[in-house]
C-alpha cells in the first residue's frame, strides 16, 4: 500500500481514539498485540484513506472493526456499508465484530 500524507487533524483524532477506547477495543487489543510473536503485526485506530478503522495487518491486508451501539442504527449501517465499500475497493478485507462478543 502507497504510503500518503496524514492529516495533522486525522493523527490528532486516531491518537484520541486510542487514548479513549472501548472496553471491547481494549480487550481486542490485548489479543492482536499478542500475535505479534507470531509475526502477525496489527495496528490500531489507523488512518486509511478518509476513515480511521479500529485496527488492521497490513501485510494481510485485513480490518477488524469492533462495532458498538451506534452501527445498529440505520444511519449507522449506511455509513459502514459505504465505508466498507472504499475500504474493500483498496484491497482489504474487513470483518466486523459486535463489542458484546468481545466482551463475553
Amino acid at each position: 500500500m502507497p504510503r500518503t500524507r496524514v492529516s495533522f487533524e486525522m493523527r490528532q483524532k486516531a491518537r484520541a481514539l486510542r487514548v479513549h477506547a472501548t472496553k471491547g477495543e481494549s480487550l481486542l487489543w490485548y489479543e492482536l498485540w499478542e500475535l505479534k510473536s507470531g509475526g502477525i503485526k496489527f495496528r490500531r485506530q489507523c488512518p486509511i484513506g478518509p476513515y480511521i478503522v479500529d485496527f488492521v495487518c497490513l501485510a494481510v491486508k485485513l480490518i477488524v472493526e469492533v462495532d458498538g451501539d451506534l452501527h445498529e442504527h440505520e444511519k449507522g449501517k449506511r455509513h459502514d456499508a459505504v465505508r466498507d465499500a472504499y475500504l474493500r475497493s483498496l484491497g482489504f478485507h474487513v470483518f466486523r465484530v459486535d463489542e458484546p462478543d468481545v466482551i463475553n
